[in-house]
């Protein structure tokens, strides 16, 4: 590994730790492009590089979602009961997210990731609240759905704020709570999904160095070490400067990743296709 590259780790997660406290959103949508065209230009396997880098993404919320999950539960905000109705579900889900991703092509998954990220820009955009509708489910219910939540959080590196967080303010429960709640999970998600990924990147051939499985040991000290620092920052800006303007400007953002992110899946699918 070029070592000059850990200060640029640490840039990456001082922006996604800013991002993260300012807007609640923004790790692995912004640090996964990053970190592909990082490994690109590292030499990393090409059809490695897509799920190295989301691997690594969630690996780092794993750690970043602890001081989350902390403040709101020094507030009461944490709906505990919820938690853990919906954590059994989630692990399971953020185990089989990986072993699927495992069977995609890189091209296949940067183009799922492109997906996602369009749709996450179009909510921003448009700041969509789901109108209540009903109450929570019961804890078969809780439990599909948490699996739902683990599938796809883990197979685009995200923490499952972008799915968890609607639903239960669908379901009634205040955005405040929800908000907290989902901090909450985010910790199962990421930590079942990392333990995921290391298993299904265990067997694989022509793994680089400097790798647990799928996940990039160096990447993730110097964006964890810079997120959690910087992230405090982002959250004392969030009650200052106009949050719906940064919004916007986050969303034109997303909307030029998931652009690059569908071109990079184009031209890997005609590389390995």
């Amino acid at each position: 590994m070029d070592w000059q590259l850990i200060p640029l780790f640490l840039a990456i997660g001082c922006i996604v730790g800013f991002l993260a406290g300012l807007l609640g959103v923004g790790g692995a949508v912004t640090m996964t492009p990053v970190l592909m065209i990082i490994f690109t230009r590292e030499g990393l396997p090409p059809e490695h590089i897509v799920h190295i880098a989301v691997a690594t993404s969630l690996a780092t919320i794993m750690f970043t979602s602890i001081s989350s999950m902390r403040a709101h539960a020094r507030r009461g905000a944490v709906l505990w009961y919820v938690v853990w109705a919906l954590a059994p579900g989630i692990v399971l889900g953020s185990l089989a997210g990986p072993q699927i991703v495992a069977g995609m092509s890189s091209g296949l998954l940067a183009a799922v990731f492109g997906v996602f990220t369009g749709v996450s820009a179009v909510r921003m955009l448009m700041n969509v609240q789901p109108k209540p509708a009903r109450e929570l489910p019961g804890k078969a219910g809780l439990f599909g759905v948490g699996a739902t939540i683990g599938i796809v959080s883990s197979m685009v590196g995200a923490g499952g704020a972008f799915l968890s967080v609607p639903f239960m303010t669908w379901c009634n429960v205040r955005i405040h709570n929800a908000v907290a709640t989902s901090a909450a999970l985010g910790f199962p998600i990421a930590a079942a999904g990392t333990l995921g990924y290391v298993i299904a990147g265990l067997r694989q051939s022509a793994m680089p160095p400097l790798t647990i499985g799928y996940v990039y040991l160096p990447a993730l000290a110097g964006i964890v070490v810079a997120s959690m620092l910087v992230a405090p920052l982002g959250v004392a800006l969030a009650h200052r400067w106009p949050v719906t303007t940064l919004r916007r400007a986050f969303a034109c953002l997303l909307f030029a990743i998931s652009g690059y992110m569908m071109c990079k899946a184009a031209s890997l699918g005609g590389a390995l296709g």
